[in-house]
């Protein structure tokens, strides 16, 4: 698509990108998703990409913080941008909310990267392009080194890394911001300055303006040492990944999914142990824990496992509490039932949910933080019931009350809902869970099975499986 008497800050910025795009190994019509700020690093690439891979295979996403009174304008220039290429171009507004201790520059972050992988997503795009180039990866280390952080923090950004569906790919990260002015003047680009970015109450800003220029003085090639230190830490981060990949595999509960044995845990010395912790929280979505947080995980676990008193142990930590039963070590949603079973009664009221079923295979139930799902099944099991007994009457989720019954087996005597949890090792605070009933016959009971005194396997008609599906933690 580029001619053959480019600049030499062409040619360098599109040999970056070919070959990041080439090393994503992409299928060759691959829609390629730029995350454009409006400011003169995302202005360079995405005007490299539309050059190099043409209009008709790009999009640019823009998220509006509203941080900025001139955050609309910017987003008005990124609109008339991406037009000026003939590019698609897609705008998202998002809420940036800080949890406890969170700066807001993180907020925003993790509010933006959640939002540019939603348009990755509903636009089918096959990659996510980003513009940080080597200045922002020399930033990045030294903030990690100010904050002491370990291995994982010093390999500061990667140059493409699997988060989603479309991997990230940082194509101008051994690039200086030097020569990408070179190729916003040599094209004649216009730009915007985020005002903030003068602001140096914020830490990576008092770093710009104050720190950088004195080494740049007295250490000329910073810039690239600070690129091969991260490049080392994240060599040394796979393989710490790879190691904890070996424990967790070995450590792996069958009874509870993406939990793990305490005892293989507790098996290893603490280096190891921290290690496998803090991949498997990582490995669970959670948001990643400090080396003291680790460490007071890891002390109330061997202290719990030396006193036999696991079962009353939790440590809450973003939102959810990791708990032990039976020798399981597994994360639990943090507004779970946290008090015995007495006779049966959950911990936690809800609203009571009701639908009329015509068909529907998801019946989504947000007071729950789940759903009934419907399956289409072709055989009869333990958690199947005809068609005709969801139509008979209105499905309705209710809060267990207690001193409820059911007979998993139809030839067996009922048993208490208590009984049967107790049987399955289910702990007291997972059993708040809603009930199914079909008008007012108890139905089905997640994490035991349809009851049988309300359908018989002897139903006749097309069948479905109920499955309760949490909105949990990913497996």
């Amino acid at each position: 698509m580029t001619s053959d008497n480019e600049t030499p800050a062409g040619r360098l910025v599109f040999e970056a990108l070919r070959a990041s795009v080439s090393d994503a190994e992409l299928s060759p019509d691959a829609l390629l998703a730029v995350a454009l700020s409006g400011g003169l690093d995302s202005t360079v690439l995405l005007d490299a990409a539309v050059r190099c891979f043409g209009a008709d295979r790009v999009v640019a996403f823009h998220i509006h913080h509203g941080l900025s009174p001139n955050a609309s304008a910017w987003a008005a220039h990124c609109d008339s941008f991406a037009a000026s290429l003939d590019v698609r171009f897609a705008e998202r507004h998002v809420d940036v909310v800080r949890a406890g201790g969170e700066s807001l520059e993180a907020a925003a972050r993790d509010a933006r990267y959640r939002t540019l992988d939603e348009l990755c997503e509903e636009h089918g795009a096959g990659a996510l392009l980003i513009a940080h180039h080597v200045d922002d990866q020399a930033e990045t280390v030294l903030l990690q080194l100010l904050r002491g952080a370990g291995v994982a923090g010093l390999a500061a950004m990667a140059s493409h890394r699997e988060d989603g569906d479309a991997p990230r790919l940082r194509p101008l990260l051994r690039l200086l911001c030097a020569q990408l002015e070179q190729y916003a003047y040599e094209r004649d680009l216009s730009w915007i300055d985020d005002e903030s970015n003068a602001d140096t109450r914020y830490s990576r800003n008092a770093l710009r303006h104050d720190v950088l220029p004195v080494l740049a003085v007295h250490f000329p090639g910073f810039r690239d040492a600070l690129a091969r230190t991260a490049s080392h830490a994240a060599s040394a981060q796979k393989l710490l990944d790879d190691l904890a990949r070996i424990d967790l595999d070995a450590a792996h509960s069958d009874d509870e999914d993406g939990a793990l044995r305490l005892d293989a845990l507790l098996a290893h010395d603490d280096e190891r142990a921290t290690n496998l912790l803090r991949f498997w929280i990582r490995a669970r979505g959670l948001q990643a824990a400090s080396t003291a947080r680790i460490a007071d995980m890891l002390r109330q676990l061997r202290d719990s496992a030396a006193t036999h008193d696991g079962h009353g142990l939790r440590v809450d930590h973003a939102g959810y509490a990791l708990r032990v039963y039976r020798n399981v070590l597994f994360w639990d949603p943090g507004d779970s039932a946290d008090t015995p079973d007495h006779d049966g009664a959950a911990a936690t009221r809800r609203a009571p949910g009701e639908l009329l079923w015509q068909g529907e295979e998801v019946w989504r139930l947000p007071q729950w933080r789940g759903s009934f799902v419907f399956e289409v099944a072709d055989v009869p099991s333990h958690d199947v019931v005809g068609e005709g007994v969801l139509r008979a009457a209105p499905l309705v989720a209710r809060a267990r009350l207690g001193g409820k019954r059911m007979r998993v087996i139809a030839e067996a005597p009922s048993r208490t809902l208590k009984n049967l949890f107790q049987e399955r090792g289910v702990p007291a605070w997972k059993r708040d869970v809603p009930l199914l009933f079909a008008g007012e016959a108890l139905l089905f009971v997640p994490l035991i099975g349809v009851n049988r005194e309300a359908a018989p396997r002897t139903a006749h008609g097309p069948l479905r499986k109920i499955v309760w599906r949490p909105d949990l933690l990913l497996a």
